[in-house]
């Protein structure tokens, strides 16, 4: 009887365990066969994926899966056939962005699933050379919109790699309710696992180190039948999930989660992931994998640099005569681009406007003009609001504007990620392409590839830009470290409405950062359209080749190359127009930093301008030969440029 006893208990271990056993494991590997994805169903019928690279864990197996209002794809899940390996290849050119020819390569493979009722799900895994991505696929057809509640997808890190990340705000719960809007400060190279500040988790893209492997996960191709997503605020093991909004970030009653008909097709989640900074910062994975663009652009919209009174003079300055001096000011330094910023509807009124949008013509530069988002999400008085809550209100005034020859509008104060939400700035971005209008949101949550899709999306702030730093003098003294982690996260592969280059100050604030900091940025930093915070005043008192170098600035860039950096540290990045290259570098921290910088992609000997700070705290020129290894000194908190003839 006992041997018979422990002869079942031996069966029962051996049976659980075995449900813990994955079955049969398909791999799809990238072109140059250095990531590999494995894929496989538990005994229990329950998906689970990892990665490794070039033989190396990047995630521990990791779950997938989806429920459905309807139906539950997250378990008993049966593999009906799994398609071959093929490649899929992509040549796109973007209006701006780090590059703007881009090429893509990845193998792709897809799962046929189905469920305990034999709905089916296929689960469509790709895989190129700087990175994996997957989503979800619901091929059969409905009549009748289902909701997903609950998308089990999670990120499995090995307990050593470290973490670059930014929590976001609790829906509804900052000044005028206006959050969440990504504008917190990162936390830099914290241990996985670490338990974001809110409930409301982690955004995205997040940083990871594993060893000498750099991973940053992310989305894209997020429309209109699907909420924006983050990391959930536990980690436990290092597993990290994706969190859907919270029940705030809608409009109104409309859905904060995903729902839609059958068909259905989900966002793209991306692991990229690269052995060096170098590839992480120069791949263009995320507009890789977004939606081809929806509608051409070209003819009626071009990148360009813009004068903005507000970050500095603030809402008493959005009178006529200061934007005036403002249009004065984009027109002498041959920039593009005046915006105008919040009240301008009382403070000068559209006939005004109509004056100065005309003024501007003959100066050849165009206005941009701001609004708020409005609806019930939040309580902010600036207007004018409430133009853009509705198909017909945005077509009158869009129609209004066009009229009157203005260039784009800035659309502040938005609620989230809900379904609704996303939803909400697509159709803005659509009626507003209609009318040959650029359209730059704040207040807002993060691109997410649509500046490929929808391209007149010219820029999104997301990020605690300039302003933050005209609040108060705590924000000033963070701005250095903060900045360096930008081009690793939040400006990794969608602009960015930082606002950078003030090189006078501002009042009341002591000033953290030099000039050759400042200066810098206006290259580290990318935005289709790149608004400066300086004053004409503040630019007429630089000196000579300050204003020329400024007055020359490129608006696209032809490539990037990443040179050297750490985020929080410094950062070093080549970028290419034509047949110049500038380099811009800024140091991040208290002490001294002497780089010895490799370009091999610069030509030995070349000559080179480089602008950088002198000991009296103001910018100065060089003339170089422009050699391999280059010895650069970096101040502390701060920068340089250096531009190729």
């Amino acid at each position: 009887m006992v041997k018979n006893l422990k002869f079942i208990m031996i069966l029962l271990i051996i049976f659980h365990s075995a449900n813990v056993f994955c079955m049969d494991t398909y791999t799809i590997k990238s072109p140059n066969d250095k990531i590999q994805v494995n894929f496989s169903l538990t005994s229990g019928g329950e998906p689970v994926y990892s990665i490794s690279h070039s033989g190396s864990v990047i995630l521990r197996p990791s779950k997938l899966g989806i429920v459905r209002s309807d139906e539950d794809f997250s378990t008993n899940l049966v593999l009906e056939s799994v398609s071959d390996e093929s490649i899929v290849t992509d040549n796109y050119r973007l209006l701006h962005g780090k590059r703007l020819n881009c090429s893509y390569e990845g193998t792709k493979r897809i799962f046929y699933l189905k469920n305990a009722n034999s709905q089916k799900m296929e689960i469509i895994f790709q895989v190129s050379n700087d990175g994996a991505a997957f989503r979800y696929h619901f091929p059969e057809k409905t009549d009748k919109p289902v909701t997903i509640y609950k998308e089990l997808s999670t990120y499995h890190f090995d307990l050593s790699t470290r973490a670059f990340l930014q929590p976001c705000a609790d829906a509804r719960m900052d000044w005028c309710y206006a959050s969440p809007s990504y504008e917190e400060y990162y936390q830099l190279d914290i241990p996985v696992g670490t338990i974001a500040k809110n409930p409301a988790g982690w955004v995205m893209p997040a940083l990871f180190k594993k060893d000498k492997f750099w991973i940053s996960i992310t989305e894209t191709a997020v429309d209109t039948n699907y909420c924006g997503t983050r990391l959930s605020q536990f980690s436990p093991d290092g597993e990290y999930s994706v969190q859907f909004p919270q029940p705030q970030e809608r409009r109104g009653y409309e859905p904060y989660l995903p729902e839609s008909v059958l068909p259905w097709t989900t966002p793209w989640r991306i692991i990229a992931i690269t052995d060096n900074l170098a590839d992480l910062v120069e791949s263009t994975l995320e507009t890789d994998l977004a939606g081809p663009a929806r509608y051409d652009v070209s003819s009626w919209l071009e990148p360009g640099i813009a004068s903005w009174s507000w970050v500095i003079l603030k809402d008493d300055k959005t009178v006529y005569d200061t934007q005036k001096e403002f249009i004065d000011f984009a027109a002498k330094m041959n920039w593009k681009y005046c915006l105008i910023d919040a009240l301008w509807d009382t403070q000068i009124g559209y006939d005004k406007i109509k004056e100065l949008a005309d003024y501007a013509k003959t100066k050849d530069v165009k206005i941009l003009l701001w609004y708020n988002s409005a609806g019930d999400w939040n309580t902010t008085p600036q207007t004018p609001r409430d133009k853009m809550l509705t198909a017909k209100t945005r077509s009158a005034e869009f129609k209004i504007l066009q009229d009157m020859g203005i260039g784009g509008i800035k659309v502040d104060f938005f609620g989230g990620d809900g379904q609704s939400m996303m939803k909400y700035y697509i159709d803005i971005l659509r009626d507003a392409a209609k009318y040959n209008l650029a359209v730059n949101f704040h207040g807002c949550t993060f691109p997410r590839g649509w500046y490929r899709t929808y391209p007149n999306l010219v820029s999104m702030e997301a990020i605690r830009g300039e302003e933050y730093i005209t609040f108060g003098q705590s924000f000033a003294d963070n701005q250095p470290s903060h900045c360096t982690a930008l081009p690793f996260t939040r400006n990794l592969f969608d602009p960015m409405d930082f606002t950078p280059v003030n090189f006078s100050g501002i009042p009341n604030i002591k000033r953290r950062t030099t000039k050759g900091f400042e200066i810098a940025s206006s290259v580290l930093f990318t935005s289709g359209i790149q608004h400066i915070a300086e004053t004409p005043a503040g630019m007429a008192a630089q000196k000579d080749f300050v204003i020329e170098y400024m007055s020359s600035l490129p608006s696209t860039w032809d490539d990037v190359q990443f040179i050297d950096g750490y985020p929080g540290k410094f950062v070093i990045l080549a970028r290419k127009k034509g047949d110049t290259w500038y380099i811009a570098g800024i140091n991040g921290e208290t002490t001294e930093r002497i780089v010895s910088m490799q370009a091999p992609f610069i030509e030995q000997n070349s000559q080179a301008v480089m602008i950088t700070d002198g000991d009296d705290k103001d910018l100065i020129k060089k003339e170089i030969k422009f050699s391999d290894p280059l010895t650069i000194t970096m101040k502390p908190y701060g920068g340089f440029i250096i531009k190729t003839k």
